[in-house]
């Protein structure tokens, strides 16, 4: 679908109804009925970036720093494996202190000691490092572009270009990650059409992941003044997203969790298929704060994994088993079913 007809969905009032429904029909279709739980490790508040958005930023003084040792790193992961998860996410802010090798032993360490799919989301490296990691085990990806408006990337991330970030994606994609990227809905200055473009653009180069999460500013930032983005509309986006990525596992993301408790739930009936429960060590759980509040930042990893347990049995959906890798690997377009309701619709 092009980027009018996206807005007319993103936009839809009347048809709202038949719009998620359509959305929760394809991911059954696209991915099956099971919620995958990955297992989130956030490791290091360090970043060298200055993003506006953000509270990890370089500049956020007010912030105690902390970098988990490679090993805890590890152990985490392991109890993530002996809870019962396929996936562990390891996440930190872009620190360099983590050298290529470094995250190349912790993967290869997690490998090796367990049926663990690892997911990275360390930011922007060079092919050569994304290329080692691969090597070493490493299955997927996440790296978000964030906007997909080149003038509104360069205003929220200084000094970090559009271009950059999606070369970066490519070279992911040509190194045979799966693939995530995704977006801020509700950024000061980013308008709608923004948003559907940001769509568009997910779908046409066939991510693996795709995800929507609304701002939420931080009062150590530079957009602490600004109103967060709409529940409503993110739900939206992620309807909007699995009609065009009908393979793509898509998360109801802890930021719509923390607006709104009951948002996670609402998002997987509209097209979401992955809950992340937080499985990082408890001393350093509440120092990741990219926005304030972050849902279960104060239960233990248990409490949260059973938390998104109960979150999926409330939807009437079953927790998946594995990995729960992408349902296909559609190359640089898919197939999407946004088409499918705009005929039904206009029917």
């Amino acid at each position: 679908m092009n980027v009018r007809g996206l807005l007319d969905i993103l936009k839809a009032e009347d048809e709202f109804e038949g719009f998620i429904r359509a959305a929760d029909e394809a991911r059954a279709r696209g991915v099956g009925d099971c919620v995958h739980l990955r297992g989130l490790i956030e490791f290091s508040n360090y970043c060298r970036k200055d993003c506006l958005y953000c509270g990890l930023r370089r500049s956020n003084a007010a912030l105690p720093r902390y970098r988990m040792a490679p090993g805890e790193i590890v152990e985490a992961a392991l109890e993530g494996a002996r809870m019962g998860l396929g996936t562990v996410v390891l996440q930190s802010g872009e620190d360099a202190w983590y050298t290529a090798g470094i995250i190349e032993k912790i993967v290869g360490s997690i490998k090796e000691q367990s049926g663990l799919a690892v997911t990275l989301s360390v930011g922007d490296r060079i092919k050569r490092d994304y290329a080692l990691w691969r090597r070493a085990g490493a299955d997927r990806y996440l790296l978000k572009h964030e906007t997909s408006d080149e003038a509104l990337h360069w205003t929220m991330r200084p000094g970090c270009g559009l271009g950059d970030r999606l070369r970066n994606l490519e070279w992911l994609m040509d190194l045979g990650y799966e693939v995530g990227s995704g977006i801020i809905v509700g950024l000061p200055g980013q308008g709608i059409e923004s948003i559907a473009r940001d769509v568009s653009f997910m779908r046409d180069l066939g991510v693996h992941m795709a995800s929507a999460g609304p701002f939420i500013p931080h009062a150590q930032t530079p957009l602490k003044g600004c109103e967060p983005g709409s529940v409503d509309l993110t739900l939206r986006v992620i309807a909007a997203m699995r009609l065009e990525l009908p393979w793509a596992n898509i998360p109801a993301t802890s930021a719509l969790g923390t607006l709104d408790p009951l948002a996670q739930l609402t998002a997987l009936g509209c097209g979401a298929n992955v809950l992340m429960p937080d499985i990082t060590p408890g001393p350093y759980r509440k120092m990741y704060e990219i926005y304030p509040g972050k849902v279960g930042s104060l239960e233990t990893p248990a409490q949260s994994f059973a938390r998104c347990r109960k979150i999926v049995e409330s939807a009437g959906l079953a927790v998946g088993t594995g990995q729960g890798g992408c349902a296909r690997l559609p190359g640089r377009a898919g197939r999407s079913m946004a088409n499918d309701w705009t005929d039904r619709k206009d029917a």
